[in-house]
């Protein structure tokens, strides 16, 4: 095991960390930029480094700064959390060159896994199924007209690198795909330096349903499992909940034996998620791998009582899984509503600002990830979610009812939040049958 780690993020997924660690007896390091130099968190770590201004490519985006932090803390592994660096390949490449461990998977994998064009060539060679779509990236107009001639609209314009719904379009006739394939190139250029587009058919009134994975580094590869993610705006999601409330026994086993399948394909070890898209006849495609571990991996715990952290820690340190997939056992039903700092009527704009007022839930079957407080000032630097409601109960029906009354007594004041729309959630009879797919909020709830 590891004697010391340093935490190369911030916020609730920094915080999870450090508390995986004092409880595996490991010390830790955090970084930290000058927006967050009053997180509570901070003082939970054993040492915190402050490594630069606000702006993310001053600080959780330099990796000159990170990799100077890990040597003066003298860690032996960094744990990027999710988002920032966390599928960075060069990072994981240059972690592990200065000797450091990356708590993620090889470079290798990430390489193959990452590139969303690369994915889908590997994808087909493990015989995962795949949305049908251009065979490599897109840059030029009339080859991207010709792909839509062939395959028809609707089509989802998408970057090849990085997700969180940025760099995607949806085209629904020739006008829109030219406008768009614009738009998503600068997009995806903007946001990870990489312009590279590829189209896909755009399945109308999909769910999201994704597969948690983990292995070893002798040759232990698992599922856990997956979660549904289909209630989302803007390609971000809101709410999870697992198990799946729509698949069939044989449709679950078969998507998460394709899952492991494409992993296995890319030689992966630690965690990760694959996630699919699976349309009104339960047919499955693939859209992405995400390398790293995700924002709603609560969800999967709560149903396996696996800490996925912990197990992220000890793998990377050279044990082998603690489990075998026969262990792997699905108990009750978990949902989780993320809590963001946005005003859902006034198109998610972002809330930043302090936090005067903040009375949190408790009760059976309910977890609190966040790493906010009363007093604490929400920075306009970074994503807006400052925490995660997770309830697991026996049944669905159960978690709803707790989780709604959870979300009743969570107050967070004066900023606005997304508290009110998960309500809304809670009380919708569409949610309620899981008669909802991956546009169900922006068509349905927002559009009242």
């Amino acid at each position: 095991m590891f004697s010391k780690i340093l935490i190369a993020n911030r916020g609730e997924i920094a915080l999870r960390i450090i508390r995986a660690c004092r409880e595996l007896g490991v010390r830790t390091a955090v970084v930290y930029s000058t927006a967050d130099r009053g997180a509570a968190y901070l003082g939970l770590a054993d040492q915190a480094i402050c490594i630069g201004d606000a702006a993310p490519a001053e600080s959780y985006l330099n990796i000159p700064r990170i990799i100077s932090a890990a040597e003066v803390a003298d860690v032996q592994a960094i744990h990027p959390g999710y988002g920032f660096l966390a599928e960075n390949a060069h990072f994981a490449d240059i972690c592990r060159n200065c000797r450091i461990e990356f708590i993620g998977p090889p470079v290798s994998a990430m390489a193959a896994v990452g590139d969303k064009v690369a994915c889908k060539k590997l994808a087909k060679k493990a015989k995962v199924p795949t949305v049908p779509g251009s065979d490599g990236a897109i840059d030029d107009e009339k080859i991207a007209l010709k792909i839509a001639n062939e395959i028809g609209y609707p089509l989802i314009i998408k970057a090849a690198a990085g997700g969180g719904g940025r760099g995607m379009r949806v085209a629904h006739n020739d006008v829109s795909l030219r406008s768009g394939l614009k738009q998503a190139q600068a997009e995806a250029e903007n946001a990870f330096k990489n312009s590279t587009v590829y189209l896909e058919k755009y399945i109308e009134f999909g769910r999201h349903v994704e597969v948690q994975i983990i292995g070893d580094h002798h040759g232990n590869l698992v599922h856990l499992w997956e979660r549904d993610c289909s209630l989302q705006r803007r390609h971000q999601k809101l709410l999870e909940e697992s198990p799946s409330p729509l698949l069939r026994t044989e449709v679950r086993e078969e998507l998460c034996a394709a899952a492991v399948r494409l992993v296995k394909a890319a030689g992966y070890a630690n965690a990760g998620t694959v996630e699919f898209l699976v349309d009104a006849k339960q047919n499955f495609y693939l859209l992405e791998v995400n390398a790293r571990i995700q924002v709603e991996h609560p969800v999967t715990e709560s149903v396996t009582g696996i800490d996925l952290v912990k197990e992220q820690i000890r793998v990377a340190a050279g044990a082998h899984l603690s489990f075998r997939q026969k262990d792997v056992i699905q108990r009750g039903h978990a949902i989780e509503c993320r809590i963001n700092a946005e005003d859902p009527s006034r198109n998610f704009a972002p809330c930043p600002g302090p936090i005067h007022e903040l009375r949190l839930p408790g009760g059976p079957g309910v977890r609190i990830d966040s790493h906010v407080y009363a007093g604490y000032q929400i920075p306009p630097n970074y994503d807006s979610m400052i925490g995660k409601l997770i309830v697991h109960r026996a049944t669905r029906a159960e978690a709803i009812a707790t989780m709604r009354r959870a979300l009743g007594e969570f107050h967070i004041a004066p900023i606005k939040t997304t508290i009110p729309l998960q309500l809304q959630i809670m009380d919708n009879p569409n949610f309620h049958a899981s008669d909802i797919d991956t546009g169900f909020i922006e068509r349905v709830l927002l559009n009242k």
